[in-house]
């Protein structure tokens, strides 16, 4: 993409600084007020990552339906929002050709919300980008927003900043419990874009910048064959910490049951995750849930306290257990989307990107996120985004940090 095509976000609010008083002449807009108003979701509905996608449509339904039934968008006259699927398949290839059939079918979209994988993420966004349309995504790769897009917003706290932000409280949940804090590290993680972007900061200097040493450093490509040099070298190593980061259930699956069978399972080795493989509801379909028992992982959302009738909902429409950061974060996204729209005061994706640039707000869609407002930056990043960590608990993933959205005590497992 050329530079010239990405105006500094102060220079689109200078040259579109007409745009909100023209929509707030007020009758013309609502004399032209759709009766609905599209917005996309392009997620992976196919595939070996269909399951999170279609997670990702549950959370997305639920907040039209929402938004419907309060009213839809009183700037617009009451126009419903409508929901436009469109299915990124399970590779970066499939995912840039979906958001360019997105975007040359779906002519009427006012933004749209994905893509799951930060690997999906950045190839959907190189073709939206061009295409001027809005993504809010949860995506955690922090190359996703140093890329100088202006069409990009991140909800999520970055992969860098979510290991910045999870190490120091992964360390003084474990003085507490042992009296010292770990000192040797093992990393063992997927090369996938989120995972590798969580692992770098650890890698350049934030592991020997908190005291501790790291003894084992694997990659591997998704899905795993075989679980057993990785856990020889491991068990060889005997490291007071693992940190695994995996994208496909399938890998946590035979992970963790390696680690079992070499003697190094059910909460006797602390293992700390990124992301929601390792928290998903498919696991308990495959494994022994003693497995899972005190595992944690960081993740950018999670339903937490204050959530807990959205959760209910989910579980009584979906039959979902619990609700994972793909369901909330979507269903967040869905408002935002709807308070831009009520700021645009028209159905216009350029309308839409400027109100998103220009947002600031406390309540609303923040409580559908943890830490910080309802403000984007420069870059796109939500101002103050903070992350949740959720740990294995009676066979359910509970939220146990940060302490004002925990729904479950935190526990150190010891050797």
């Amino acid at each position: 993409m050329k530079t010239a095509f990405r105006p500094n976000r102060r220079d689109l609010l200078k040259s579109t600084g007409g745009l909100a008083l023209a929509a707030g002449l007020g009758a013309p807009a609502l004399a032209q007020a759709p009766s609905e108003v599209e917005v996309g979701l392009i997620v992976p509905l196919s595939g070996i990552y269909a399951r999170p996608g279609q997670v990702m449509r549950m959370g997305a339904e639920l907040a039209i339906e929402d938004v419907n039934a309060q009213g839809g968008i009183k700037a617009l006259g009451g126009a419903k929002l409508k929901l436009v699927l469109v299915d990124s398949g399970d590779s970066t290839e499939k995912a840039k050709n979906a958001a360019q059939r997105m975007v040359a079918e779906q002519k009427n979209l006012v933004a749209a919300s994905g893509a799951y994988l930060s690997s999906f993420t950045l190839a959907v966004t190189e073709v939206t980008e061009r295409a001027q349309v809005p993504v809010l995504t949860l995506s955690y790769s922090d190359l996703i927003t140093s890329r100088g897009f202006k069409y990009v917003f991140q909800t999520s706290a970055t992969a860098a900043s979510q290991a910045e932000q999870a190490l120091p409280v992964v360390i003084e949940l474990a003085k507490r419990a042992t009296g010292q804090s770990p000192k040797t590290v093992a990393i063992v993680t997927d090369n996938t874009a989120a995972s590798v972007a969580s692992v770098k900061p650890m890698r350049e200097g934030l592991l020997k910048k908190l005291g501790m040493d790291l003894v084992v450093d694997e990659t591997f490509t998704p899905p795993l064959a075989d679980a057993t040099p990785l856990v020889q070298r491991i068990r060889a190593a005997r490291p007071d910490l693992v940190f695994f980061l995996p994208t496909v259930i399938s890998d946590a699956k035979l992970m963790l049951e390696k680690l079992n069978e070499f003697g190094m399972g059910q909460g006797k080795v602390p293992l700390i995750s990124f992301g929601i493989a390792i928290a998903e509801p498919d696991l308990l379909k495959t494994m022994n849930p003693n497995l899972l028992e005190g595992v944690m992982t960081c993740v950018g959302n999670w339903g937490s306290k204050g959530h807990e009738d959205l959760i209910k909902r989910v579980k009584d429409r979906f039959n979902e257990p619990w609700m994972t950061q793909n369901a909330i974060s979507t269903y967040g996204d869905i408002w935002i989307i709807k308070e831009a729209l009520e700021a645009a005061k028209k159905a216009d994706k350029e309308a839409v990107a400027q109100a998103l640039r220009t947002m600031n707000m406390d309540g609303g869609p923040v409580k559908y996120f943890p830490g910080g407002r309802m403000q984007f930056d420069e870059a796109g990043h939500r101002v103050g985004a903070g992350l949740t960590i959720v740990q294995w608990r009676n066979g359910i993933p509970s939220t146990v940090s940060p302490a004002n959205l925990a729904l479950a005590e935190p526990f150190w497992p010891k050797k």
